[in-house]
């Protein structure tokens, strides 16, 4: 169950900052290299991707050349349901609208990970640099706070329209965005150009690989991108803004509990379905504002022991460690 889940990536970024130019791309990107993508809007109103009206009324659509899309009006893991069921794709992209908070996507897209077969990947967020610097020494109110909002959940960020911006203005937006988020993979770009392959790369770099490896993808990875480029991997292998964690075995309830009450401030969302080694029911488990709790349940169909860590830029490898400890000590 664990190794055949679907990869969805949330794209994140103000109307008019390049999100769909992105998004279009890498849809071609994975239709050619023989994978099935697709789409959910998470859209008010409607639109425009490459010519193409997608009304709300919608909720499925074929386009960009067979890409299944649908518009989630509002019920995401709905929209996500009747995709991974319906259609199989290998990778969803959720592009979420500005006006949304990235946090609440985050959120649902967890919870339906619980029961569905995918997983969060990663958050790809594209800035509009000029918009993002005017606002920051003007106006700063609502649409500025939800750009730092969509940038400090990132895992990926490209900084877009680099080329209307003199270098000392390149270099005042991105001091701010790193302030927000100092460990996402950063790229400056016009028209959102990008290799795809970085967004291919992010699920396998939090996946675990050999130091050794990362560090010879280092190499190609740093030769490959022009001087503007940030390359900062050491960090953002690391880094994550949601752990997925499949339990081989059952837990013991009190040790799970102990180390969830010391779980890192950056971890401030968790969750799961657990089945404990010294009680026999199954467990739907939360974790919010340093709180837990725990209630029994009984999951329809085949639903594996699984938790969700959500936080910003945390070391997945710790927490992955100590869940491995936990299983390996309650075989004892």
């Amino acid at each position: 169950m664990a190794n055949k889940r679907v990869h969805v990536y949330v794209l994140s970024g103000f109307l008019g900052s390049g999100k769909t130019t992105l998004l279009t791309k890498a849809i071609d990107y994975f239709t050619e290299a023989g994978r099935k993508p697709a789409v959910i809007m998470n859209e008010i109103g409607e639109v425009n991707l490459d010519g193409q009206l997608i009304a709300n009324e919608v909720p499925m659509s074929e386009l960009l050349g067979g890409c299944i899309c649908c518009s989630s009006r509002g019920d995401l893991a709905t929209a996500l349901n009747e995709l991974v069921i319906g259609e199989q794709p290998d990778l969803i992209f959720v592009e979420s609208t500005g006006i949304a908070n990235p946090m609440e996507i985050i959120d649902e897209i967890t919870d339906a990970s619980l029961i569905l077969p995918i997983e969060l990947s990663a958050i790809i967020t594209v800035v509009d640099a000029p918009q993002l610097l005017e606002l920051n020494r003007t106006s700063r109110g609502k649409t500025y706070r939800l750009m730092r909002d969509q940038i400090r959940c990132a895992n990926l960020l490209l900084l877009n329209k680099t080329d209307l911006l003199q270098e000392s203005a390149l270099q005042e937006v991105q001091d701010l965005v790193r302030e927000w988020n100092p460990y996402a993979d950063l790229h400056y770009t016009v028209f959102s150009q990008i290799d795809i392959r970085v967004i291919e790369d992010i699920h396998t770099e939090i996946s675990d690989r050999s130091p050794m490896q990362v560090e010879s993808n280092d190499e190609t990875a740093s030769h490959s991108h022009e001087h503007h480029h940030e390359h900062e991997h050491h960090h953002s292998h690391n880094h994550v803004m949601a752990y997925t964690h499949f339990f081989e075995r059952a837990v013991n309830s009190n040790e799970f509990e102990q180390f969830v009450s010391q779980l890192p401030q950056e971890v401030y969302r968790a969750k799961g379905i657990l089945s404990f080694s010294d009680t026999s029911s199954r467990f739907l488990f939360q974790y919010a504002y340093r709180e837990m709790d725990f209630v029994k349940i009984t999951p329809k169909g085949d639903v594996p022991d699984v938790a969700v860590f959500i936080g910003e830029n945390f070391a997945k490898d710790v927490i992955r460690a100590s869940l491995l400890k936990l299983e390996e000590e309650s075989d004892t």
